[in-house]
């Protein structure tokens, strides 16, 4: 027994030391930051398999949008699974899907094959992640920093997408598309060996307390039987609370507009006003920099101040930054254009923090599983934002009534979300 449950005397020298939830923090941001590659890849790989193989951007499009929509749905039982068996086993096999879907690409022949890899592979991998993955690290390991925690680990995933861009295009451009690919597959499988030594599932595993925890804390039972009985229990009884359709809406035009839109068709769109594809992933860079700026004062913020107010300002400025952009856009890089990826790649996922803040307040330790539905509805606004885009470009040939629907997207987004009620609601199963 001693062993197994040490005294309190040594638990108050082992929290003078450095807890090991910063530990696992840390080993999450560096997965995050491995799965994402891939999420960057397909806006730059585009015009090359274009080139190559005169795929349309619908059809390539279409393997970005199966990708996206599984990212997004596997979220919810993702948490789930996280929840039952650990989030060390799941992380692990997410980052070997992610590497073998990004290298079984290269074989790719037809755009049936970047489906199957791009699209279900890469899509189950990530979405095994994705920003769930934050949210369980946050909700089991911190009690407080969690807002904090949450936009650490969102800046990870997001800077990871948009930091390899850069590597990505160049090697594109002097060695090949297969080789930018492979590339994504090593940085997933080099983190893997990190996960499996050094993330721990839960304090309870080493006889601790999440940071910050009272000295009555006492841990929630560990969820048992069917995974995806209570991923859909969850879903159904959250589904009768407005304030979950609410966040619905808001976080579905967060992806249309982050992942969906611009994560996906910013560089063929500066492309077509004569940009060199270097040049405009270069720019999405940046706004991976502001975005670890942004989204850890994002978390920061969150700890303080109301949750809806924040979401309402991210959305509003959001909307505003679309509506200019198509004005901006030119062959080469004029301080109005770095204006807006400043100010974009500061509100590119700071959005998230807030979201989590909000699920977890209103839904107690159901939060990560609702937020993890939370979240298949931002994927899913990327999935058809992705989609429609890629249709409007190859319909008028520009893409400039993408950036203003999704402006106006962002308004109705900046609305409902100051609307939010924050009443707390306990989804027991007697609720249902």
């Amino acid at each position: 027994m001693t062993d197994e449950f040490p005294s309190a005397e040594h638990r108050r020298r082992a929290m003078k030391r450095l807890h090991p939830a910063w530990v696992v923090a840390a080993v999450a941001f560096l997965a995050l930051v491995g799965a994402a590659g891939f999420r960057a890849a397909p806006s730059v790989l585009m015009l090359p398999l274009e080139q190559e193989f005169g795929w349309s951007i619908t059809e390539l499009s279409f393997a970005v949008t199966v990708n996206l929509l599984l990212y997004g749905l596997m979220a919810p039982f993702a948490a789930a699974l996280m929840a039952r068996f650990g989030m060390r086993a799941v992380t692990s096999s997410a980052l070997v899907l992610v590497a073998a879907g990004a290298g079984l690409s290269t074989l790719a022949t037809a755009p049936w094959m970047l489906v199957l890899t791009w699209g279900v592979l890469i899509g189950l991998g990530t979405g095994s992640m994705a920003l769930v993955f934050a949210a369980t690290v946050a909700d089991q390991w911190f009690v407080r920093r969690r807002g904090l925690v949450v936009g650490i680990l969102t800046a990870g995933s997001a800077t990871g997408q948009l930091a390899f861009l850069p590597f990505i295009a160049i090697l594109v451009e002097n060695a090949g598309w297969r080789q930018a690919s492979l590339l994504v597959a090593v940085g997933a499988l080099i983190v893997v060996p990190l996960v499996l030594l050094f993330l721990r599932n839960r304090p309870a595993d080493l006889g601790l307390t999440p940071f910050g925890a009272p000295g009555d804390f006492v841990a929630p039972p560990r969820p048992r039987g069917n995974v995806v009985r209570l991923t859909l229990s969850t879903l159904a009884r959250a589904s009768r609370v407005r304030t979950f359709w609410a966040l619905v809406a808001g976080f579905a035009i967060c992806g249309a507009t982050t992942n969906g839109l611009v994560g996906t068709h910013f560089i063929p769109s500066a492309h077509d006003h004569g940009m060199p594809q270097t040049t405009a992933a270069g720019l999405l860079a940046v706004v991976g920099i502001f975005d670890i700026v942004g989204t850890i004062a994002s978390g920061w913020l969150t700890d303080r101040v109301n949750p809806r107010i924040l979401l309402a300002v991210y959305y509003a400025g959001r909307g505003l930054g679309l509506a200019v952009l198509p004005f901006l856009l030119s062959e080469a890089v004029h301080p109005p254009i770095v204006v807006f990826i400043v100010i974009y790649g500061l509100d590119w996922v700071a959005t998230v923090p807030p979201t989590v803040a909000l699920c977890r307040e209103i839904f107690g330790p159901d939060g990560p599983i609702v937020f993890g539905w939370v979240f298949a509805s931002h994927q899913i606004g990327a999935a058809i934002a992705a989609t429609v885009a890629g249709v409007v470009r190859d319909t008028t040939g520009e893409y400039t009534l993408a950036w203003f629907g999704a402006a106006g997207l962002c308004v109705v987004a900046a609305v409902v979300s100051i609307a939010i009620s924050t009443k707390p609601r306990s989804l027991v199963p007697s609720d249902s």
